[in-house]
Protein backbone atom coordinates (compact mmCIF):
# COMPACT_ATOMS: atom_id res chain seq x y z
CA UNK A 1 0.00 0.00 0.00
CA UNK A 2 1.36 3.32 -0.52
CA UNK A 3 1.90 5.63 3.00
CA UNK A 4 3.42 9.28 3.46
CA UNK A 5 6.76 8.09 5.67
CA UNK A 6 8.80 10.53 7.57
CA UNK A 7 12.27 9.75 6.92
CA UNK A 8 13.81 12.71 9.15
CA UNK A 9 12.09 15.47 11.15
CA UNK A 10 11.56 18.59 9.27
CA UNK A 11 11.75 17.16 6.01
CA UNK A 12 8.65 16.88 3.47
CA UNK A 13 7.15 13.39 3.81
CA UNK A 14 8.14 10.69 1.34
CA UNK A 15 5.19 9.02 -0.62
CA UNK A 16 5.97 4.80 -1.09
CA UNK A 17 4.91 1.57 -1.22
CA UNK A 18 4.73 -0.19 2.79
CA UNK A 19 3.57 -3.49 3.85
CA UNK A 20 0.99 -3.52 6.61
CA UNK A 21 0.50 -6.55 9.15
CA UNK A 22 -3.27 -8.49 9.41
CA UNK A 23 -5.23 -7.43 12.36
CA UNK A 24 -4.73 -9.93 15.14
CA UNK A 25 -6.61 -10.64 18.14
CA UNK A 26 -8.36 -7.68 18.94
CA UNK A 27 -7.35 -5.47 15.92
CA UNK A 28 -9.03 -4.25 12.49
CA UNK A 29 -8.31 -3.27 9.61
CA UNK A 30 -9.95 -0.19 7.76
CA UNK A 31 -9.19 1.07 4.34
CA UNK A 32 -8.71 4.39 4.80
CA UNK A 33 -11.49 7.43 2.86
CA UNK A 34 -9.98 10.22 4.92
CA UNK A 35 -7.52 11.66 6.84
CA UNK A 36 -7.26 14.88 8.59
CA UNK A 37 -4.42 16.59 9.11
CA UNK A 38 -3.87 17.70 12.72
CA UNK A 39 -1.38 20.16 14.21
CA UNK A 40 -0.09 17.14 16.51
CA UNK A 41 0.69 15.38 13.25
CA UNK A 42 2.93 18.48 11.96
CA UNK A 43 4.47 18.48 15.66
CA UNK A 44 5.46 15.18 15.41
CA UNK A 45 6.74 15.63 11.94
CA UNK A 46 8.75 18.54 12.70
CA UNK A 47 10.56 17.13 15.52
CA UNK A 48 8.90 18.70 18.50
CA UNK A 49 8.14 15.17 20.72
CA UNK A 50 10.88 13.50 19.21
CA UNK A 51 10.18 9.58 18.61
CA UNK A 52 11.48 6.95 15.94
CA UNK A 53 11.94 6.88 12.65
CA UNK A 54 11.24 6.19 9.61
CA UNK A 55 6.88 6.56 10.73
CA UNK A 56 3.76 7.21 9.17
CA UNK A 57 1.74 9.70 10.89
CA UNK A 58 -1.97 10.55 10.77
CA UNK A 59 -4.72 9.87 13.50
CA UNK A 60 -7.62 12.23 12.35
CA UNK A 61 -9.36 9.11 10.43
CA UNK A 62 -12.36 7.58 9.26
CA UNK A 63 -13.11 4.24 6.50
CA UNK A 64 -14.07 1.25 6.33
CA UNK A 65 -13.42 -1.92 7.82
CA UNK A 66 -12.04 -4.26 5.29
CA UNK A 67 -10.94 -7.35 7.98
CA UNK A 68 -11.43 -8.11 11.89
CA UNK A 69 -9.03 -10.00 13.94
CA UNK A 70 -10.01 -12.47 16.15
CA UNK A 71 -12.74 -11.91 19.33
CA UNK A 72 -13.73 -8.43 17.42
CA UNK A 73 -17.85 -7.87 18.58
CA UNK A 74 -17.63 -4.02 18.13
CA UNK A 75 -17.25 -3.02 14.28
CA UNK A 76 -18.15 -5.69 11.31
CA UNK A 77 -16.62 -5.67 7.71
CA UNK A 78 -18.29 -3.21 5.51
CA UNK A 79 -19.09 -0.76 8.68
CA UNK A 80 -18.52 3.14 8.61
CA UNK A 81 -16.16 3.78 11.24
CA UNK A 82 -13.83 6.61 12.95
CA UNK A 83 -10.75 5.96 13.45
CA UNK A 84 -8.75 7.60 16.40
CA UNK A 85 -5.77 7.44 18.49
CA UNK A 86 -7.47 6.48 21.65
CA UNK A 87 -6.91 3.04 22.25
CA UNK A 88 -8.45 1.88 26.05
CA UNK A 89 -9.03 -2.10 27.68
CA UNK A 90 -12.08 -0.78 29.46
CA UNK A 91 -11.10 -2.13 32.71
CA UNK A 92 -7.81 -0.69 34.05
CA UNK A 93 -7.64 1.45 36.65
CA UNK A 94 -7.88 4.94 34.56
CA UNK A 95 -10.59 3.17 32.57
CA UNK A 96 -12.94 1.77 34.86
CA UNK A 97 -13.04 5.52 36.49
CA UNK A 98 -13.94 6.58 32.66
CA UNK A 99 -10.73 7.92 31.71
CA UNK A 100 -9.97 5.87 28.56
CA UNK A 101 -7.47 8.47 27.49
CA UNK A 102 -5.09 7.78 30.51
CA UNK A 103 -5.44 3.74 29.80
CA UNK A 104 -2.26 2.34 30.86
CA UNK A 105 -3.00 -1.61 29.28
CA UNK A 106 -0.13 -2.02 26.99
CA UNK A 107 -1.17 -3.57 23.73
CA UNK A 108 0.25 -5.69 21.09
CA UNK A 109 0.27 -2.90 18.49
CA UNK A 110 2.09 -0.79 21.24
CA UNK A 111 4.85 -3.78 21.26
CA UNK A 112 5.05 -4.29 17.53
CA UNK A 113 4.29 -1.82 14.73
CA UNK A 114 2.09 -3.75 11.89
CA UNK A 115 4.17 -1.53 9.60
CA UNK A 116 6.96 -2.71 7.75
CA UNK A 117 8.91 -1.71 4.71
CA UNK A 118 9.05 -3.33 1.27
CA UNK A 119 12.38 -4.96 2.75
CA UNK A 120 10.78 -5.86 6.54
CA UNK A 121 12.38 -2.93 7.72
CA UNK A 122 9.73 -1.62 10.80
CA UNK A 123 8.27 1.55 10.41
CA UNK A 124 6.90 3.10 13.91
CA UNK A 125 3.22 3.52 14.05
CA UNK A 126 2.92 7.13 14.50
CA UNK A 127 0.24 8.11 16.76
CA UNK A 128 -0.70 4.32 16.84
CA UNK A 129 -3.00 5.18 14.21
CA UNK A 130 -0.49 5.82 10.61
CA UNK A 131 -3.64 6.96 8.86
CA UNK A 132 -1.47 8.47 6.15
CA UNK A 133 -1.57 5.69 4.28
CA UNK A 134 -4.04 3.80 2.38
CA UNK A 135 -5.27 1.47 4.88
CA UNK A 136 -4.80 1.06 8.94
CA UNK A 137 -4.53 -1.76 11.28
CA UNK A 138 -5.89 -0.56 15.14
CA UNK A 139 -7.29 -2.36 17.96
CA UNK A 140 -10.63 -2.30 18.05
CA UNK A 141 -11.52 0.02 20.60
CA UNK A 142 -9.94 2.81 18.28
CA UNK A 143 -12.87 2.72 16.24
CA UNK A 144 -16.39 3.21 16.32
CA UNK A 145 -18.93 3.16 13.83
CA UNK A 146 -21.24 5.77 12.35
CA UNK A 147 -24.22 6.19 10.17
CA UNK A 148 -23.07 5.35 5.91
CA UNK A 149 -24.95 8.93 5.05
CA UNK A 150 -22.39 11.02 6.82
CA UNK A 151 -19.81 12.02 4.69
CA UNK A 152 -15.91 10.23 5.44
CA UNK A 153 -14.30 14.05 4.93
CA UNK A 154 -16.53 15.63 7.85
CA UNK A 155 -16.74 12.35 9.70
CA UNK A 156 -13.08 12.14 9.59
CA UNK A 157 -12.75 15.35 11.96
CA UNK A 158 -14.39 13.30 14.82
CA UNK A 159 -11.63 11.09 15.15
CA UNK A 160 -9.61 14.44 17.06
CA UNK A 161 -10.08 18.12 16.34
CA UNK A 162 -13.71 17.59 17.10
CA UNK A 163 -13.68 15.67 20.38
CA UNK A 164 -10.43 17.44 21.65
CA UNK A 165 -12.28 20.72 21.32
CA UNK A 166 -15.31 20.15 21.90
CA UNK A 167 -14.92 17.45 24.69
CA UNK A 168 -12.56 19.97 26.80
CA UNK A 169 -15.98 22.02 27.02
CA UNK A 170 -18.23 19.18 27.82
CA UNK A 171 -16.24 16.55 29.98
CA UNK A 172 -12.96 18.23 31.07
CA UNK A 173 -14.18 21.44 32.35
CA UNK A 174 -18.25 20.10 32.28
CA UNK A 175 -19.12 23.80 31.93
CA UNK A 176 -22.14 25.52 33.79
CA UNK A 177 -25.25 26.71 31.60
CA UNK A 178 -25.11 30.88 31.58
CA UNK A 179 -21.19 30.61 32.27
CA UNK A 180 -18.57 32.88 30.69
CA UNK A 181 -16.00 31.16 28.27
CA UNK A 182 -12.37 32.40 26.46
CA UNK A 183 -11.27 30.32 23.91
CA UNK A 184 -7.48 31.45 22.93
CA UNK A 185 -6.83 30.35 19.39
CA UNK A 186 -9.44 29.80 16.95
CA UNK A 187 -8.52 26.77 14.58
CA UNK A 188 -9.68 24.18 13.94
CA UNK A 189 -9.57 22.82 17.70
CA UNK A 190 -11.01 26.11 19.12
CA UNK A 191 -13.49 26.74 16.76
CA UNK A 192 -15.03 23.34 18.44
CA UNK A 193 -14.44 24.42 21.53
CA UNK A 194 -16.43 27.61 20.60
CA UNK A 195 -18.99 25.24 19.50
CA UNK A 196 -18.99 22.89 22.09
CA UNK A 197 -19.76 26.09 24.60
CA UNK A 198 -22.54 27.51 22.63
CA UNK A 199 -24.12 23.93 22.39
CA UNK A 200 -23.57 23.56 26.47
CA UNK A 201 -25.53 27.01 26.72
CA UNK A 202 -22.47 29.34 27.97
CA UNK A 203 -23.58 33.25 27.70
CA UNK A 204 -20.55 34.64 27.18
CA UNK A 205 -18.00 33.18 24.28
CA UNK A 206 -15.11 35.39 23.33
CA UNK A 207 -12.80 34.12 21.21
CA UNK A 208 -9.36 35.62 21.16
CA UNK A 209 -6.68 35.63 17.75
CA UNK A 210 -4.45 37.11 16.03
CA UNK A 211 -5.70 36.12 12.71
CA UNK A 212 -8.90 38.45 12.21
CA UNK A 213 -10.59 35.78 9.67
CA UNK A 214 -10.93 32.75 12.30
CA UNK A 215 -12.51 35.45 14.44
CA UNK A 216 -15.02 36.06 11.68
CA UNK A 217 -14.98 32.43 11.25
CA UNK A 218 -15.71 31.72 15.20
CA UNK A 219 -18.82 34.21 14.93
CA UNK A 220 -20.34 31.50 12.55
CA UNK A 221 -19.49 28.67 15.16
CA UNK A 222 -21.00 30.81 18.50
CA UNK A 223 -18.58 33.27 19.60
CA UNK A 224 -20.49 36.38 21.02
CA UNK A 225 -17.64 38.19 21.01
CA UNK A 226 -13.96 38.22 19.42
CA UNK A 227 -10.75 40.06 20.51
CA UNK A 228 -7.71 40.41 18.24
CA UNK A 229 -4.79 39.40 20.85
CA UNK A 230 -2.84 42.43 18.77
CA UNK A 231 -5.14 45.28 19.79
CA UNK A 232 -5.05 45.79 23.50
CA UNK A 233 -4.62 44.47 26.69
CA UNK A 234 -6.81 41.14 26.35
CA UNK A 235 -7.28 41.25 30.38
CA UNK A 236 -8.88 44.37 30.42
CA UNK A 237 -10.85 43.50 27.21
CA UNK A 238 -12.42 40.84 28.76
CA UNK A 239 -13.21 41.75 32.16
CA UNK A 240 -15.29 44.26 30.67
CA UNK A 241 -16.87 41.70 28.97
CA UNK A 242 -17.61 39.86 32.09
CA UNK A 243 -18.95 42.56 34.30
CA UNK A 244 -15.52 42.83 35.68
CA UNK A 245 -15.21 39.54 36.82
CA UNK A 246 -13.19 37.45 34.44
CA UNK A 247 -14.23 34.32 32.79
CA UNK A 248 -15.48 31.63 34.72
CA UNK A 249 -13.19 29.21 32.17
CA UNK A 250 -10.53 29.74 29.87
CA UNK A 251 -9.57 27.08 26.94
CA UNK A 252 -6.01 27.52 25.81
CA UNK A 253 -6.01 25.67 22.52
CA UNK A 254 -2.90 26.13 20.79
CA UNK A 255 0.28 25.43 22.51
CA UNK A 256 2.02 29.11 22.44
CA UNK A 257 3.47 29.62 25.66
CA UNK A 258 2.57 32.86 25.02
CA UNK A 259 -0.98 32.10 25.03
CA UNK A 260 -0.40 29.74 28.06
CA UNK A 261 0.85 32.59 30.09
CA UNK A 262 -1.90 35.18 29.06
CA UNK A 263 -4.69 32.85 30.15
CA UNK A 264 -4.47 33.32 34.08
CA UNK A 265 -5.10 36.08 34.33
CA UNK A 266 -7.83 36.57 31.94
CA UNK A 267 -10.00 33.77 34.29
CA UNK A 268 -11.87 35.13 37.93
CA UNK A 269 -12.78 34.04 41.09
CA UNK A 270 -13.37 30.13 41.08
CA UNK A 271 -12.76 30.43 37.11
CA UNK A 272 -10.81 27.75 35.45
CA UNK A 273 -7.80 27.65 32.82
CA UNK A 274 -8.21 24.61 30.38
CA UNK A 275 -5.03 23.32 29.07
CA UNK A 276 -5.83 21.89 25.56
CA UNK A 277 -3.25 22.76 22.94
CA UNK A 278 -0.04 20.23 23.14
CA UNK A 279 3.21 22.77 23.40
CA UNK A 280 6.56 21.20 22.27
CA UNK A 281 8.85 18.99 24.81
CA UNK A 282 10.40 21.93 27.27
CA UNK A 283 8.22 24.71 27.16
CA UNK A 284 7.71 25.97 30.82
CA UNK A 285 5.22 28.32 31.92
CA UNK A 286 4.52 29.79 35.56
CA UNK A 287 1.56 31.26 37.52
CA UNK A 288 1.53 32.44 40.88
CA UNK A 289 -0.07 29.56 43.43
CA UNK A 290 -1.27 32.08 45.88
CA UNK A 291 -3.97 33.45 43.39
CA UNK A 292 -5.31 30.15 42.39
CA UNK A 293 -5.41 29.14 45.77
CA UNK A 294 -7.24 32.31 47.52
CA UNK A 295 -9.24 32.54 44.63
CA UNK A 296 -10.39 29.15 44.41
CA UNK A 297 -9.52 28.61 40.76
CA UNK A 298 -8.17 25.56 38.85
CA UNK A 299 -5.85 24.52 35.80
CA UNK A 300 -6.61 21.59 34.30
CA UNK A 301 -5.36 19.48 31.49
CA UNK A 302 -7.51 18.53 28.81
CA UNK A 303 -6.17 15.25 26.75
CA UNK A 304 -8.42 14.61 23.18
CA UNK A 305 -11.13 16.14 25.28
CA UNK A 306 -11.26 13.41 27.88
CA UNK A 307 -13.04 11.50 25.33
CA UNK A 308 -15.16 8.51 25.98
CA UNK A 309 -15.16 6.94 22.04
CA UNK A 310 -18.13 5.13 21.81
CA UNK A 311 -20.17 7.84 23.25
CA UNK A 312 -18.74 10.35 22.78
CA UNK A 313 -18.12 9.87 18.88
CA UNK A 314 -21.98 8.91 18.09
CA UNK A 315 -23.04 11.83 20.06
CA UNK A 316 -20.95 14.36 17.94
CA UNK A 317 -22.62 12.48 14.76
CA UNK A 318 -26.24 12.76 15.64
CA UNK A 319 -25.86 16.67 16.22
CA UNK A 320 -24.03 17.25 13.20
CA UNK A 321 -26.75 15.40 11.43
CA UNK A 322 -29.37 17.77 13.11
CA UNK A 323 -27.77 20.13 11.87
CA UNK A 324 -26.42 21.60 14.94
CA UNK A 325 -22.74 20.90 15.31
CA UNK A 326 -20.84 22.18 12.48
CA UNK A 327 -18.04 20.03 10.32
CA UNK A 328 -18.14 20.82 7.05
CA UNK A 329 -17.42 24.20 7.61
CA UNK A 330 -13.81 23.01 9.27
CA UNK A 331 -12.75 21.86 6.08
CA UNK A 332 -10.39 24.10 4.01
CA UNK A 333 -9.10 21.70 1.17
CA UNK A 334 -8.75 18.43 0.35
CA UNK A 335 -5.79 16.79 -1.27
CA UNK A 336 -4.80 13.36 -2.53
CA UNK A 337 -1.95 11.52 -0.64
CA UNK A 338 0.55 12.30 -3.54
CA UNK A 339 -0.38 16.30 -2.50
CA UNK A 340 0.19 15.69 1.84
CA UNK A 341 3.04 18.26 1.39
CA UNK A 342 1.18 20.69 0.02
CA UNK A 343 -0.99 20.28 2.08
CA UNK A 344 0.73 20.49 5.65
CA UNK A 345 2.28 23.73 4.22
CA UNK A 346 -0.95 25.53 4.14
CA UNK A 347 -1.81 24.20 8.02
CA UNK A 348 1.16 25.73 8.88
CA UNK A 349 1.15 28.87 6.77
CA UNK A 350 -2.10 29.72 9.18
CA UNK A 351 -4.14 29.56 6.32
CA UNK A 352 -6.10 26.33 6.87
CA UNK A 353 -8.67 25.04 9.48
CA UNK A 354 -8.56 21.40 8.49
CA UNK A 355 -6.88 19.93 5.32
CA UNK A 356 -8.21 16.39 4.22
CA UNK A 357 -6.30 13.65 2.82
CA UNK A 358 -8.95 11.67 0.47
CA UNK A 359 -7.97 8.35 -0.65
Amino acid sequence: MKAAVCRQFGEPLVIEEIELAPPGPGEISVKMAACAICHSDIMYIDGAWGGVLPAVYGHEAAGKVEAVGKGVDTVSVGDHVVVTLIRSCGHCHYCSQGHAVACDTHFALDAQSPLRTMDGNAIAHGLRTGAFAEHVVVHNSQAVTISADIPFNSASLLACGVITGFGAVTNTANISAGSSVVIIGTGGVGLNSVQGAAIAGAATIIAIDISQSKLEAARTFGATHTINASSGNMQDQVRALTNGRGADYVFVTVGAKSAIDSSYELMGRTGSVVLVGMPADGVMSQFDPVNVASESQRILGSKMGSSRVPVDVPYLASLYQQGRLKLDELISGTYPLEDINEAIASVKNGGALRNVIVF
